[in-house]
């Protein structure tokens, strides 16, 4: 009888360790404060605009309870920490494929220059979707912004 390579008798082996391999390298690089990583790819999908003098940024939280969220203002930074618990334990090798992603999360957003007061800034949780709303001065411009021509 003909003996199978260990990897087609399991095929899902190989991606399940190579998914922690990239999480664990990913998480190293996330201690670097001045990097902003998405730790868990997929997760805290964010949108940043200006409306009304105002500077929202409104992040995907999916599984997050309100109070495993917290929002810092470090210097001229937004920072948004977290963690997504899992509500009961399942052994890694009981996994078949791990889609869903679990533990802490930090995502760090630079302050405009045109902020009005930073302890004005306001944070609202609701149906998985932080909301932070920073109050500005002046609606900031892109100074010295111009086009490149693309050939």
């Amino acid at each position: 009888m003909v003996r199978l390579p260990a990897i087609w008798r399991d095929p899902f082996s190989i991606t399940a360790r190579m998914s922690r391999l990239m999480d664990e390298l990913i998480r190293d690089f996330s201690s670097f404060a001045d990097l902003d990583l998405d730790v868990f790819p997929g997760f805290g999908h964010t949108d940043v605009y200006v409306k009304d003098k105002t500077l929202v940024i409104e992040t995907e939280l999916p599984g997050v309870d309100k109070d495993d969220v917290q929002v810092r203002v470090e210097d001229d930074r937004l920072v948004i920490t977290g963690e997504v618990k899992r509500a009961e334990e399942v052994r890694d090798e009981n996994y078949i494929r791990m889609g869903r992603r679990y533990g802490a999360f930090r995502r760090v957003f630079p302050l405009p220059k045109e902020v009005e007061d930073k302890k004005a800034i306001r944070a609202k949780f609701r149906d998985g979707v932080l909301r932070v709303e920073v109050p500005l001065t002046k609606v900031p411009t892109a100074e010295g912004a111009f086009e490149v021509k693309v050939e």
